[in-house]
């Protein structure tokens, strides 16, 4: 059976049901979960965590053109295990790559799809290397990378050098998703510094940004009424950076990392960080919301975030909305969101 069909019989009924958005609420028995206090180990925990159920590297960059244009990026790489106790190379350990940009003109994004065994997609922790077919994310260690993926209207290589530290959400990693103790492992380099090539079809294009990445895996990171999330990656114009995310249920649950320039994070839980949608736009037959309020009290945040692009829908097989967005208002800046579970 093709690896894609396999993966959309398996994740489409969760989806439909209440079992948590992509069926990442459905229950993990027999598989791994996180725990507080977790010491982390590197660079092994940079490589793949086979006795979870689901994990990923999720890099987004806002860049720029020499004339000024702004364009969007993403690289991500899932790993999601059919059953507990499978070897990394086990062919029920499933590898799903997006790739997408976002330019002036258009929202592009592709898919691709690995069973485990194959070499065809894995994860080496040192020297670092994630791929699936030829598209890579590659480098002597975390801190320095090369980047590329192609599809058939775009294709780039970019190069990603850290300015900063690693940051570390919740409880030192711990992250908690829901009011029932769901959790995740989480934690991201947001002080990359990107550059390199973005090729079209009517040419290519010079880019340089900045870039985000995020490391994250668990075997139940929703609750079972959690149909979605609205997730933001936010630099701001001073060099802080703002992670906030709503987790939408039967109750909304919200967190946030508040990492300053230096890279040092101040935690806020559930209830601190709040976001208001202000204007929807139809999108792929969807209503989503494209401008958003977005506050955090105690940092003195509040600003209106609108997409860069409206358009930025994700067309694969669990679809979902993701793209740059600038800010203003108490402060400005660019970033990305990410929002799953429109219907």
């Amino acid at each position: 059976m093709n690896v894609r069909l396999l993966l959309f019989l398996i994740l489409w009924p969760f989806a439909a049901a209440a079992q948590g958005f992509g069926g990442l609420g459905t229950d993990a028995e027999g598989f791994s979960d996180p725990e507080p206090g977790r010491v982390f180990s590197f660079p092994a925990d940079h490589g793949a965590h086979p006795d979870y159920r689901i994990e990923w590297w999720y890099l987004t960059a806002n860049l720029d053109a020499p004339d000024g244009s702004q364009y969007g990026l993403q690289w991500t790489l899932f790993r999601f295990a059919l059953a507990p106790d499978l070897p990394l190379g086990d062919e029920r350990q499933i590898w799903m790559g997006h790739a997408a940009v976002t330019t002036p003109q258009a929202h592009l994004s592709t898919e691709r799809f690995a069973r485990g065994g194959t070499g065809q997609a894995g994860v080496q922790a040192a020297p670092f290397s994630a791929w699936i077919d030829d598209w890579e994310m590659t480098g002597p260690d975390f801190d320095r990378m090369r980047l590329r993926a192609s599809a058939p209207d775009f294709a780039y290589d970019m190069t990603l050098v850290a300015e900063g530290p690693l940051v570390f959400h919740g409880q030192d990693g711990y992250s908690v998703k829901s009011g029932d103790g769901q959790a995740s492992y989480y934690y991201s380099q947001p002080f990359f510094r990107i550059e390199g090539e973005l090729v079209l079809p009517d040419g290519e294009v010079a880019l340089e940004g900045h870039a985000w990445l995020d490391r994250e895996w668990s075997s139940q990171p929703l609750s079972d009424d959690q149909d979605g999330w609205d997730w933001f990656s936010l630099v701001f114009d001073d060099g802080a950076r703002l992670m906030g995310f709503r987790l939408r249920g039967e109750t909304d649950f919200t967190a946030a990392s508040w990492i300053a320039p230096d890279g040092s994070l101040t935690a806020y839980p559930d209830g601190a960080f709040a976001v208001e949608p202000l204007e929807e736009v139809r999108v792929a037959g969807r209503d989503v919301p494209v401008g958003w309020r977005v506050t955090l009290e105690d940092q003195g945040v509040d600003i209106r975030v609108d997409a860069v692009r409206q358009d930025a829908w994700m067309d694969v097989t669990v679809p979902y909305w993701e793209g740059p967005v600038s800010f203003e208002g108490s402060h400005s800046g660019r970033g990305y969101l990410e929002m799953t579970g429109y219907e």
